[in-house]
């Protein structure tokens, strides 16, 4: 291999390969452009099961076939089987930041030890009930404590952070409105 095709690994992030990535993107914006799916059947109760089939990356049809099952505790007429909605909501969102976090500190030459993100909040199911329509359905606010550890400095470490904050998909979409279109179709 020549020093230019040499691999690296960081976090166990392909650093080559990552770079590969940015470098094509930014010669062909088209190239970063990705669609994602997932459809859901409910299986009766506070049971549904989600399938993920493929998503799409610049012209690239990867296939993927995961079945995500959700269900609610006993306490909220669920089996208690599975995690609920909420918990994957939030574990999205910390998967997502982690990615980042193993990525962000890759591409920086810093190696992490220790990763942990924890996003708590609180709903009022007054409002998911709709016994009062003056409390909000969902979380008003969520609280996270992300904990890195590694070779990386203190100011490195905030740096990645930061970054992260500002290019994690999720973190993006929970921290900012996304307008949603929902359609009924009868049938």
């Amino acid at each position: 291999m020549t020093a230019t095709m040499t691999k690296s690994i960081v976090n166990g992030i392909n650093t080559t390969d990552l770079q590969g990535a940015i470098d094509a993107i930014s010669a062909n914006p088209a190239n970063g452009q990705t669609h994602w799916c997932v459809t859901s059947r409910w299986l009766g109760g506070t049971r549904s099961d989600h399938h993920i089939e493929s998503c799409r990356i610049g012209d690239t049809e990867v296939a993927r076939q995961f079945t995500l099952s959700t269900d609610e505790p006993l306490e909220l007429c669920g089996t208690n089987q599975y995690a609920n909605p909420q918990e994957y909501l939030l574990s999205a969102l910390n998967a997502c930041m982690m990615v980042g976090y193993a990525a962000v500190a890759a591409r920086m030459g810093v190696k992490l030890t220790k990763v942990e993100v924890r996003t708590t909040g609180d709903i009022d199911l007054r409002g998911f009930l709709g016994i009062d329509p003056s409390v909000p359905a969902g979380y008003e606010s969520l609280q996270q404590r992300v904990l890195l550890a590694g070779d990386g400095t203190p100011e490195q470490m905030a740096k990645i952070h930061e970054i992260v904050k500002a290019t994690s998909p999720n973190y993006f979409n929970v921290t900012r409105a996304v307008p949603t279109v929902s359609r009924l179709v009868i049938g």
